[in-house]
């Protein structure tokens, strides 16, 4: 069976190069609404993104991410010039699955429009911090968030990885 969708989720790969290229605002605004529509528990919509682009914004939270890391000289987000911060709801169940499906999306439209992307950890540890918390608060977020992962978008720096093998006990029937 040959399906966009399906070719889409085979070929898409994470990606750790990026050129300073900016994501065009038509494809940002594709990849964000796909975002949108991501499944959710009891269709709570517990998740939300925040679009940072701002070089400054950017820089803090390449610092926050880094020193969770034990390196504070590294870039996490690979030069990628945009990172959306996805965020949940903590009063929701399903607040960390939720936006991890929005995660899924995100970086799926991103490789449907022709841009590389990748997930970074070490959000949740981010916006516990006081640090975090006074950055949500300066975004203008009120209410409990955890933070469940930046999704880093921009345009690849040489060639798309090689996917891997799959395994082969995938799949168990029963």
């Amino acid at each position: 069976m040959d399906n966009q969708v399906l070719q889409c989720m085979k070929s898409r790969r994470s990606v750790r190069s990026f050129t300073s290229k900016q994501v065009e605002e038509e494809k940002l605004q594709v990849i964000l609404e796909a975002g949108t529509y991501a499944p959710s528990g009891m269709g709570k919509q517990s998740p939300i993104m925040v679009v940072v682009q701002d070089p400054e914004t950017r820089e803090q939270l390449r610092k926050m991410n880094a020193a969770l890391m034990g390196n504070p000289d590294m870039d996490p987000f690979y030069g990628a010039p945009t990172v959306v911060v996805v965020l949940a709801d903590k009063s929701c169940g399903t607040c960390v699955e939720d936006a991890s499906l929005v995660m899924g999306n995100l970086m799926l439209a991103a490789h449907a429009v022709g841009v590389a992307s990748c997930w970074i950890h070490r959000a949740k540890e981010e916006f516990e911090s006081e640090e975090g918390k006074a950055l949500l608060k300066k975004w203008g977020i009120e209410g409990e968030y955890v933070g469940v992962g930046h999704c880093i978008l921009g345009y690849i720096e040489g060639e798309s990885p090689a996917a891997k093998p799959r395994k082969d006990n995938y799949i168990y029937r029963v």
